[in-house]
């Protein structure tokens, strides 16, 4: 019997009232994208590597076919110079399509440079707006509690009013009563 601990949880809006929450949900989602970026830019940057050591090999072994060649023809074995000069096009082929994918990868790199600049300052721009709300919201709630204890001395003052109204009529009540006793007693 399974009670669902193994499914998968699916994700949720946030649906705190706290407008910090949603600042965080934000820049969570936004750090996940910078470290996708971050991947995508390591995995470009292993490939130029590649691509140069690539380059390399291929241009030693145009030299050593070249070499060959020259040897070949000095040897008059025609056979052997045709079978290495169609070595050396199919070694110049490869490396004309290692500098073509070296270009696109160094094209790639730089459109992806661009993007990461421009997420990394949209990230720092978000963090920095988030700071500003907390320090709002911080202010906004000390005024309201401000505000609301001052409300609550203006609901004392009032009671306070009240009081001395109330006490101040029983005092005028007592007043007509002791002249109705002192003239009933005249």
């Amino acid at each position: 019997m399974v009670f669902g601990f193994f499914k998968k949880k699916s994700a949720r809006a946030v649906t705190s009232d706290d407008p910090i929450a949603a600042f965080d949900g934000v820049l969570e989602s936004m750090e996940r994208q910078g470290q996708e970026l971050r991947k995508s830019a390591a995995t470009l940057l292993t490939l130029k590597t590649q691509f140069m050591r690539d380059e390399q090999r291929y241009q030693s072994q145009l030299k050593e076919l070249e070499g060959r060649i020259s040897e070949a023809a000095d040897l008059g074995d025609a056979k052997a110079e045709t079978v290495l000069r169609r070595d050396l096009r199919a070694t110049q082929l490869r490396l004309e399509e290692t500098l073509k994918a070296r270009a696109r990868a160094d094209e790639d790199a730089s459109l992806l440079t661009f993007a990461v600049q421009e997420h990394m300052s949209r990230l720092e721009a978000l963090k920095t707006e988030k700071v500003s709300a907390q320090a709002r919201l911080s202010a906004g709630l000390v005024v309201s509690e401000s505000l609301k204890a001052q409300v609550e001395e203006v609901d004392r003052v009032l009671k306070l009013d009240r009081a001395r109204d109330e006490i101040e009529r029983a005092h005028a009540l007592a007043d007509v009563y002791r002249e109705d006793a002192a003239k009933k007693l005249r």
